[in-house]
Order: structure tokens, then sequence, then C-alpha cells
């Protein structure tokens, strides 16, 4: 991924969040003005018209996810529903170099608050002057990410506010290329699109975007209606004239118009940006619970009409609507797909040192966009013995009980220590680090893992750091003499010891190294994720 930008990040922007924190639209100059009827994001107050608009464009992005990972087991029988999608290219108005695909699927979900159409028309009437030239922007940018194995997935919030580089793109209207420049992260979709948002999402996550889908509003009540309505729980009352809500403390069952009210309420709990971001995810966790629910998918007459009416309001890429094959595919293997596999998160974020009603995303989001690279492996089913037969399982070893030492076969300075610290955070216990230099004095192509020729069991230890390598190197035996060894200090103290005996792997790093497996996210990550299945009592 070294062709690949990645996120520009000060250390001391990754102060953590603050609860209070409003992102507000009045800073900045690149992005279009708010409209008339919409009040700064950092204000509590704010006529009901705006609220209306961001709420939907939101929220909104729920019927896509489902269609992409629920109501698919569905198609064959409902392709005619189907056949509404609008479809709309963006691969040939992409600017510059991709990273490769893998064999996960990384769909890009957008909410559109477009005034074109009849159906939407009707929100935000003082934007007709917006309307006439399409005028759309999206305060939803959504990474739906479903693993190789299609069991998992992971929606990965964007905010609207976040100031990043967005790389060279084409202008969506014009098709001229515009020079690349700073600014928040939604105007890449105000000015070039889908496909200047796919690339500056690429170009800063390193992450292959397969497809997209993007959404309106128009269609918000009558999904949730298809749905039977949305149970909801709140810790305490809601009386606001701002978004005709009212509703009592505890469990209540909300209709499409009142749906509408809470996705777009301001005046509850502590009024912050944040936690209405939180309400809103709370709410489509219970939207994806509720649609990959037997009630749902077994019910002919609820599955017609929840995907007659998202099918109108969605536009996808034509390899992804016109993929009858792949559709099937997903369809079948999000049958195994339980609520717990499903996470929403947001990347984690800090305000930003030059502004502060705008936002940057932390060190932390590294962390997160490497987990996602990294699940790229299909796991096999586990062969069962030959009847009669008996095996006796060798001793899993972790990978605490593997030492590493790391050498930099590459010219690039500090690769050693930059390896290092990512296995040393995935538990390996990295004991050295240090350089390897080819008889060329060129970098090593490719990555190499070496062991003792006389250790036994070296082979074995070195497949379970290959494991957790991209790419995977097959282990080879004898050592390599190390230029410039040294000890290694790790940013997080090592609690584990290896047994004594225990073989020490070496790691020569080529050019050819990715990075490491991310299973272990970092707190920020964690504490800003909710699983779907934890909605179903959750009260906001």
């Amino acid at each position: 991924m070294s062709d690949y930008r990645g996120v520009s990040i000060d250390d001391r922007r990754s102060a953590p969040t603050q609860p209070g924190y409003r992102m507000s639209r009045r800073a900045g100059s690149a992005p279009p003005p708010p409209p008339e009827d919409v009040p700064p994001r950092g204000r509590r107050g704010g006529g009901s018209g705006g609220g209306k608009m961001r709420m939907l464009a939101w929220i909104s992005i729920a019927m896509t996810t489902i269609m992409v990972a629920g109501s698919l087991t569905a198609y064959v029988v409902y392709r005619d529903a189907f056949g509404n999608i609008n479809k709309k290219g963006f691969k040939e108005d992409i600017v510059g170099p991709r990273p490769a695909e893998t064999g996960a699927l990384n769909v890009l979900l957008v909410g559109s608050d477009t005034r074109a159409g009849k159906g939407n028309a009707k929100y935000g009437q003082k934007m007709a002057r917006e309307a006439d030239a399409g005028g759309k922007r999206t305060d939803t940018i959504i990474l739906l990410h479903i693993s190789p194995n299609r069991d998992k997935a992971r929606l990965i919030s964007f905010p609207r506010d976040s100031m990043v580089q967005i790389p060279s793109c084409k202008n969506e209207s014009t098709k001229q290329v515009m020079p690349p420049r700073r600014d928040m992260i939604n105007s890449a979709y105000s000015s070039g699109g889908v496909a200047c948002t796919i690339a500056t999402l690429e170009s800063l996550t390193g992450i292959r975007i397969d497809h997209f889908a993007e959404v309106d509003f128009s269609g918000f009540k009558s999904i949730v209606d298809s749905l039977g309505g949305i149970e909801i729980c709140l810790k305490s009352g809601v009386n606001d004239r701002n978004s005709h809500l009212v509703l009592p403390a505890g469990k209540s069952l909300l209709d499409g118009e009142k749906a509408l009210g809470f996705v777009r309420l301001r005046h509850y709990g502590d009024g912050s940006d944040i936690q209405r971001i939180k309400r809103q995810q709370l709410f489509l966790s219970k939207v994806v619970a509720k649609a990959m629910s037997g009630d749902l998918l077994t019910n002919p007459a609820k599955l017609t009409d929840f995907i007659t009416a998202a099918a109108k309001s969605v536009t996808m890429d034509p390899d992804l609507a016109n993929d009858t094959e792949q559709l099937l595919e997903i369809a079948q293997s999000v049958k195994k797909m339980t609520t717990g596999g499903v996470a929403f998160t947001t990347v984690p974020w800090g305000p930003d040192p030059e502004d502060k009603n705008r936002v940057v995303w932390t060190q932390d989001a590294n962390v997160l966009f490497n987990a996602i690279k990294s699940d790229v492996d299909v796991t096999l089913p586990t062969a069962k013995p030959t009847t009669g037969t008996t095996t006796t399982p060798k001793a899993t070893i972790k990978p605490e009980q593997v030492q590493v030492q790391v050498l930099n076969g590459t010219t690039t300075l500090g690769k050693a220590k930059e390896v290092a610290d990512q296995l040393s955070k995935e538990g390996f216990k990295v004991v050295g680090v240090g350089n390897y230099q080819t008889p060329d004095g060129k970098s090593q192509p490719t990555t190499q893992l070496r062991y003792a020729k006389k250790d036994a069991t070296g082979a074995d230890y070195a497949g379970v750091l290959s494991a957790a390598m991209d790419p995977k190197p097959a282990p080879t035996a004898g050592k390599v003499k190390a230029v410039n060894p040294q000890n290694y200090v790790p940013t997080t103290p090592q609690t584990t010891t290896p047994d004594k005996g225990t073989p020490t792997i070496q790691v020569i790093v080529g050019s050819d190294f990715k990075g490491v497996k991310v299973t272990k996210l970092p707190d920020s990550v964690n504490n800003n994720t909710i699983a779907a299945n934890q909605a179903k009592s959750a009260c906001a």
C-alpha cells in the first residue's frame, strides 16, 4: 500500500473525544454554504426543515445496508422489485491509482440530500436554487465492510466535518480534473460525487472500495413503516416542538413519522452532535436487527413491501446491481451472519487544532483501517478425522509465546521499529530490531521468516508469525547475520515471557511487506462501537 497516502495525523490531535463537542458548519471555506433553513451544527436550536433533511439523509442509509446484507436473500423471488434500483457508474471517473482488491466486500454507503425529484423537493423548499442544479450534499458517509467469510460486518461512520486531504478528482458536472486540497470530507461528494468520495476514502485508508449504494430520503417513512415500525427505549421522556415528537420514558414503537422526529431530535440529553450520532447508530442497529430477523425474511408480504419501498430510493453501481451471482452469494452467506456479527463504529477523532468546529482522525484510525485491510483470510472448515483413527493434536502456540527479531531489509529508515511495534501490539514477544543488507545494497524484494536450523520447532513458531502477516512468507531454516542489532523497547509493556528454549524467529522485512493483521483494536474504537445485538435492550 505504499502508493497510497495515509491519514495525516498530528499527535496533538489524539485527544479523547469530548462528550459535549459539536461540529459546526460555520467555519471552513470550500464546502457549499448551509441551507437557509438549517442552523449551524454546533447549535442546539433550529427549524424543522434542516434537521429533517440531515437526519433523513443519515438514517435512510439503513435500507441500503439491509438491501446489501439482508433482504437480498429473496433476490430471485423479488427480481422485479430490484429492477427499480437506479444505476450509476463511478470507476471511469476515478483519477489516480487504487488499492488492490481483496476477498472482502467493501461498499460505500452515502446518504444524499439532493432536492432533485418529486419526493425530495418538499424537504427544504428554500433550496430551490440548488434543486435546479441537482444541489446534493451528504452528511452521511459509511463504509460497509463484509468479511471474506461473509459472516461478519462492520459499518464505519466518518464525521462529515472531518478535515482530510482530498486527492485530485473529476468535477461531477464538468468532468474537469480538480487539484488536490485539504477540505471537509463531505465536500468530495458535493463537488465530485461518489467517484471523488471513493477516491478520497481509498487514498486515506488504503482500503479498496468495490461498490457503492447512494440513498435519498424520500422513502424514509415508508421504509420504517414497511418494517412494522422500530421499537426504541428512552431514559427520559421527550416533548420537542422542533421535531414534533412527544414520547414517554421507556419503550415506544415508532412508525415512520415518529422515527423521522427521533432521528432528527436535537433537544435531548446534552444536546451534542456526538450524542445525537450515537442515538442514530442505535436506531440503525435496531433497524438492521429487525430486518435480519426471521419475521421479515420469512414473511413474503412484508419483505415485498420493504424491498419495493427501498429499491425506489437507492442508486447502485451497475457491477453490484446487475450481478445476480454476487448478490445471491451475499444472500446465501448472510444467512449465517448473526446480529452479534454486525458492528457500527465511528472513526476515532478529536478536535482539529486549527479549527475547533472541525475534527481530525486520531492515530487509532489507522489501526482500524489496518484491521479492515488485513481482514482477507477465508477460514476453511476443519477436516474431520477418518473413522477409527486417532490423532494427537499439537499444542496451540500463542503469539505471546513467539520470540521475534525484526530486521529491516528495505531502504526505508525506521521500518524495523515500525513492524516491531505492530507485532508487539498483537502480542508477539519482540526481543530485538536491526538491519539486513542485501549484497547489492538494494531493498530485499520479499519478506522472509527464518529460524535456526537446529530448532526442531522453529517452523511451528514461524508459522504462527506468518499467519499474522501480509503477505504470509513461508518459514525458512537458516538465520542471517543482523547488522547493527539492538534490543527492542516496546511501546506497551509486554507482560508475558516465552518458555525457556523457545526459538527466536527472524523477520526480514522486504519491499512487498504490507502489514500485520490487526486483531486487537484500541479502546477508542471499541468504546465507539455498537453491536447490533446490543441495541435490543439499550436505551437512548
